[in-house]
């Protein structure tokens, strides 16, 4: 499989893990579009947010409950998370993650 998430869970590409837990690993983007951009994915692949709550329900769970728990201690007054759905709504890379935004204010709607 050439999904460079899968390469950065199995330790081929190197990344600064901020969770690594049994079933999701969190780390900063490397195309930060707030002060606060981490992602957060399950280290099982799956295409995309829904077909995850298909295959893995826990594992979506945690990947939220991760979120809270980086938003408490980066003291984020408020967050945004954001899971892209196919390439027209901006998914680019085709396991199913979340990101976690922070740091400044957002608008609505967004996009």
């Amino acid at each position: 499989m050439n999904c460079i998430f899968c390469k950065i869970i199995a330790g081929e590409i190197p990344a600064k893990l901020l969770v690594d837990s049994n079933h999701v690993v969190a780390f900063p983007d490397l195309n930060p579009v707030a002060p606060t951009h981490i992602l957060i994915l399950p280290k099982r692949h799956v295409e995309n947010a829904a077909e995850l709550a298909e295959v893995d329900p826990d594992a979506l769970k945690e990947i939220f409950k991760v979120a809270k728990k980086l938003a408490g201690e980066l003291n984020l007054p408020g967050y945004r998370t954001v899971f892209n759905t196919g390439e027209a709504a901006g998914q680019s890379v085709f396991h199913a993650h979340l990101h976690l935004l922070g740091g400044r204010s957002f608008s609505w709607p967004p996009g």
